[in-house]
């Protein structure tokens, strides 16, 4: 095949790949100022088994909800660094930090250890069934796995962010925005 065929082949197959890529979203996050579904899961703080009800995180502050498809692939490492760097911010703003995966979730409590860096609970979703309650589900490989949402909950239930991006680099500074505008909302009504 010489050269220019190749090159359009692959111009062609990249085209057709961005069309197939909005069909790998099955769905659509929950909208903010939506009520948040309640849950248990089981997961791991510091490497150590815990269960995550978020009744009872709401009832600190408010609650930063991110889920990432899977535990040590490039991205949600990323994330989970940056969201460690952040953990202590959120904490002085009364936040609890829960990272969420469909993926590898044998591994949560390994990551939570190395990549989390013992800042923040990872909990596991086996067959995706919270992230679908969310509406953040992709389809990977013939795997339902949770999409790179993040959420932040109002102590009340309510969203108050809702942000879907697979790129990790803008959920941090995102979810602190949010979670400093509801203290600072909150703070004046005190």
């Amino acid at each position: 095949m010489n050269r220019t065929k190749k090159i359009l082949c692959s111009v062609t197959a990249a085209a057709f790949m961005s069309l197939a890529l909005p069909a790998i979203n099955a769905e659509a996050a929950l909208p903010v100022g939506s009520q948040a579904p309640d849950f248990k899961l089981q997961g791991a703080l510091a490497g150590k088994p815990l269960t995550f009800s978020l009744q009872q995180a709401l009832q600190k502050g408010p609650v930063v909800l991110y889920f990432f498809p899977a535990a040590f692939s490039k991205g949600c490492t990323i994330e989970a660094h940056d969201f460690a760097e952040a953990s202590d911010g959120f904490k002085k703003l009364g936040a609890t930090v829960i990272g969420v995966t469909a993926g590898n979730t044998d591994q949560v409590a390994d990551f939570s250890k190395l990549e989390c860096r013992d800042k923040f609970a990872v909990a596991a979703d086996p067959g995706a069934k919270i992230a679908a309650e969310y509406q953040t589900t992709m389809q990977m490989q013939g795997k339902t796995l949770s999409d790179r949402t993040s959420y932040v909950i109002a102590p009340d239930g309510k969203i108050l962010l809702s942000y879907t991006d697979r790129n990790p680099d803008t959920h941090i500074q995102k979810a602190m925005d949010a979670v400093k505008q509801y203290s600072a909302s909150h703070a004046s009504r005190s």
